[in-house]
């Protein structure tokens, strides 16, 4: 059985990889530390609130139980943060403290929410980019005995406060002309979080291709549908 630890718990995506894996049996208990508590309810739950996030990579050694998996789902936005500066604390410094604790603290497993198209050409460059694409490089080096890079397009679905509300609006509904082409855009919240748990679960019964895993569109969308299976 493991024990989890969930960053970024209270997000878009974050909600939805916690509530699946309070559903997963193979997922014996759930830890999250977040700056308000989730919604989320379950026995197999130990919610940490804490409003200071510079103090979360230190609380991950000193969890009961230790997890020996932890996922990362912790994201911002530029105009939420107050600017690049304050996204790139939370996007990428937070981000990398998060791994390297949980590298010290004996953690097995670590999987982290990125975003598709960081490398490409014409994206590399912008500052939502280099964050990414600094802590997918960051964990890679950490050399997990597992590490899962989720890198899913737009992420659609409600949220308490939209991105991007007016693509975010069309993206959403372009499923009903074609959804194969918004897959190719963006994913459902919903979608991801069940892909995240599904690809751990892949990883845990040895069919992971690689231990450095980069998980892409195709296969969040495969994952999160056709192949959730509890």
């Amino acid at each position: 059985m493991t024990t989890a630890a969930v960053f970024g718990s209270t997000g878009a995506v974050g909600r939805h990889i916690l509530s699946t894996l309070l559903a997963t049996d193979s997922i014996s208990s759930v830890k999250t530390i977040s700056r308000r508590l989730p919604a989320t309810q379950s026995p197999k739950l130990e919610a940490i609130q804490e409003a200071d996030s510079s103090k979360w990579s230190s609380m991950i050694a000193n969890l009961n139980h230790k997890p020996s998996v932890v996922i990362n789902a912790v994201g911002t936005t530029k105009a939420t943060a107050g600017g690049v500066e304050n996204q790139w604390k939370i996007d990428h410094d937070l981000c990398i403290e998060i791994a390297k604790a949980a590298k010290e603290a004996g953690v097995t497993t670590f999987v982290f929410i990125s975003s598709a198209g960081t490398r490409s050409y014409l994206t590399s460059g912008i500052p939502y980019s280099k964050m990414k694409v600094g802590v997918e490089d960051a964990i890679k080096e950490l050399d997990f005995e597992q590490a899962i890079i989720m890198r899913p397009g737009m992420i659609l679905g409600e949220r308490e406060v939209p991105k991007a509300p007016f693509w975010e609006k069309v993206i959403g509904n372009i499923h009903k002309i074609s959804p194969g082409l918004q897959d190719a855009i963006g994913q459902d919240q919903v979608v991801i979080g069940r892909a995240t748990v599904a690809a751990l679960r892949l990883a845990q019964e040895g069919k992971a291709p690689s231990k450095y895993w980069v998980v892409e569109k195709p296969d969040i969308c495969k994952f999160g549908r056709d192949e959730w299976k509890e």
